[in-house]
């Protein structure tokens, strides 16, 4: 798995309009973990796309007039069979993490890769999905400098008031352990 001009090499490509450069282009120091599923704990489908393409219809499902209007992203969403879609290039600042905070600095989304997990915290995340983050995260690793082992976070982490993904079920010590 390569990154070749901030794009990832395996991955599908859908282009997010929710993005815009980053204030240091060059300061890509934290990886965020995240998790969705549209409509909640529903899988497959085309909803995310949509939603990260400001495309969700809010007639398909109740759910989706609360949240069809929202101008989010993220860098990756790693779908439970284990393919990838890129939505945001890395050197770009995703929308992923909103009002977040880590290590005492705000604006996650400045520094920060956002990388969506298909699933829901009360579900357990698949093989596939902990194979590939790892191997997305060894990348990243090697291509951006600033990024370690030590500076990756889940979205609770970093918007404990708001947010719990990826939740109790995701496997940290398993995800590090394929790390190494």
């Amino acid at each position: 798995m390569l990154i070749c001009d901030h794009y990832l090499n395996s991955a599908c490509q859908v282009a997010s309009p929710n993005c815009d450069d980053r204030p240091d282009s060059e300061d890509i120091s934290l990886l965020v973990i995240h998790c969705i599923s549209l409509p909640p704990e529903q899988f497959e489908g085309a909803y995310i796309d949509q939603l990260f393409c400001n495309c969700l219809d809010p007639t398909e499902h109740a759910y989706f007039q609360e949240i069809h209007q929202l101008k989010v992203s993220a860098h990756l969403l790693i779908r439970r069979d284990g393919s990838i879609r890129q939505y945001v290039a890395f050197n770009r600042r995703a929308w992923h993490a909103g009002v977040s905070c880590y290590q005492d600095r705000e604006r996650c989304n400045d520094f920060s890769v956002g990388i969506e997990l298909e699933g829901a915290v009360s579900l357990p995340y698949t093989d596939s999905q902990y194979r590939q983050l790892a191997a997305v995260t060894q990348a990243l690793l090697a291509e951006y400098p600033r990024l370690s082992r030590q500076r990756i976070t889940g979205h609770s982490d970093i918007a404990p008031d708001r947010k719990a993904d990826p939740g109790p079920l995701f496997d940290w010590q398993r995800f590090y352990a394929l790390l190494d």
